[in-house]
């Protein structure tokens, strides 16, 4: 999950993070229009996934969260 610079959060999958991440923040080519006019975006949370499957259904998930719920989710993983 990804803070924007505008405090909103985006979800989603990828391989490679630290490649993403450079795509979120304009540093390679490629990344979601979402993104591009809200940067620098900050890394607040992440969980590793057994298959894309796997991934994608927990991205999903995720997406259904109320603000608060993704904020506590990201306030859990910090401790």
């Amino acid at each position: 999950m990804l803070e924007c610079a505008d405090g909103s959060l985006y979800t989603g999958i990828a391989r490679d993070l630290e490649r993403r991440l450079a795509q979120h923040n304009g540093e390679l080519a490629g990344g979601p229009k979402y993104t591009r006019g809200r940067r620098p975006v900050s890394l607040c949370w992440r969980e590793v996934a057994a298959s894309r499957g796997e991934a994608l259904r927990r991205e999903a998930a995720i997406k259904r969260l109320t603000r608060g719920q993704k904020l506590a989710l990201v306030a859990v993983a910090g401790d």
